[in-house]
């Protein structure tokens, strides 16, 4: 079918229209424009736009996705206090003594993951575009070879290029907060796996130094709700519990917010002339922490392709396309599946799964090979 828009507006054609404003669509602009490609961005850059809301999401970024934000000397203008690189990481099972540990030292890596303020990463993002010479901004659909649709998980125009995207959903949500503790985070990760929740506290230099941590809670609606209901000092106390003090003293230092969790994959995911990427083609659950990073790669991946394309094939061709949705297919869908697996084999309250799995977490700590594979799926390619 034709692009969703065409016809109805007055602009110049353009050789790619991107549908989507967030991190995702503002780095396709950015990746596409550098080979010469036009490119319209239908979103707003403007700061003013945001929810009053402020921005606690955080990022965990891997290597892959650093070094696309460097192709475009994105990742130099994010303020150094809003990206923390993760030297170390601590996952914990039910049971205190099932621990699984990865250092970036025993990796021979300068670091295992970065974690970004989400706001400190947009605005670069929306920087760069601004001064990016192939790229306008444009507030209407307009005529384009190539439509890229990053939307987001409720793309508004998803449907109408005929893909539909059903989700399984958890029944669970996840709540994100920024914290201040007593103790230095000294770079270190920690996360807890147990039945029902997982619980994730990210190093971060914001908002103080050495001393700030994002939380992501991924519990089930009911809890979820009764924590969000409390006052500040009723759920810090819920933090120390569920922590048992091992990251230091925790306080709030931002106020809470919370979404929902679902597993999904939109079908097709291309057609003539348009492509879906980012969290329109997929959504996973956030216990990786992998959601931009499959997004990023999206972008990297169709550059890719639309790069080595013949001279002759334009770039709606259904047939270029498929080549980028082959290639996706193999990391969205195992990223998917394992991350949907371990949320399962946590989540699941049976006493003879509980004790397999902490012992699987204590078994793969004792594995190095294992361990180091693990850490090179991690840090990307």
């Amino acid at each position: 079918m034709g692009n969703p828009g065409e016809g109805r507006v007055d602009s110049a054609a353009t050789d790619i229209l991107v549908r989507g404003s967030g991190a995702v669509g503002l780095a396709a602009a950015l990746a596409l424009a550098r080979q010469g490609h036009s490119v319209a961005l239908l979103g707003s850059l403007d700061k003013t736009a945001r929810p009053a809301a402020p921005d606690i999401r955080a990022y965990a970024l891997n290597r892959a996705s650093v070094r696309l934000l460097s192709s475009f000397k994105v990742w130099e203008a994010i303020p150094a206090a809003a990206r923390t690189p993760v030297q170390d990481m601590r996952i914990e099972g039910d049971d205190a003594a099932a621990v699984l540990e990865f250092s970036a030292w025993t990796a021979a890596a300068a670091e295992l993951a970065w974690i970004v303020d989400a706001a400190a990463l947009d605005d670069a993002l929306r920087e760069a575009v601004r001064f990016a010479p192939h790229v306008r901004s444009v507030e209407r659909a307009v005529p384009a070879a190539l439509t890229v649709l990053a939307e987001g998980k409720d793309s508004a125009t998803r449907a109408a290029f005929g893909a539909r995207m059903p989700r399984h959903a958890y029944g669970q949500r996840a709540i994100a907060a920024r914290l201040v503790t007593s103790r230095p985070h000294a770079g270190l990760a920690r996360q807890w796996f147990r039945s029902p929740d997982v619980l994730a506290l990210l190093p971060m230099d914001q908002p103080q130094p050495d001393h700030g941590l994002a939380l992501v809670w991924s519990l089930p609606d009911e809890r979820a709700e009764v924590l969000l209901a409390m006052g500040d000092a009723a759920f810090e106390a819920e933090l120390m519990q569920a922590t048992a003090g091992a990251a230091g003293e925790l306080k709030l230092a931002s106020v809470r917010a919370a979404w929902p969790l679902a597993l999904g994959r939109a079908e097709p995911l291309f057609g003539p002339g348009w492509v879906l990427v980012g969290d329109a083609a997929h959504v996973v659950h956030p216990l990786a922490g992998q959601g931009l990073n499959l997004g990023l790669a999206d972008i990297a991946g169709l550059a890719r392709v639309l790069a080595e394309r013949e001279p002759w094939r334009p770039l709606s061709d259904p047939r270029l396309l498929a080549r980028h949705a082959r290639e996706r297919a193999a990391d969205t869908l195992a990223m998917g599946t394992v991350t949907d697996g371990l949320l399962q084999l946590f989540a699941h309250p049976s006493p003879w799964l509980k004790a397999l799995r902490n012992r699987g977490l204590g078994l793969v700590n004792h594995l190095p090979p294992l361990k180091r594979a693990l850490t090179r799926a991690a840090l990307g390619r």
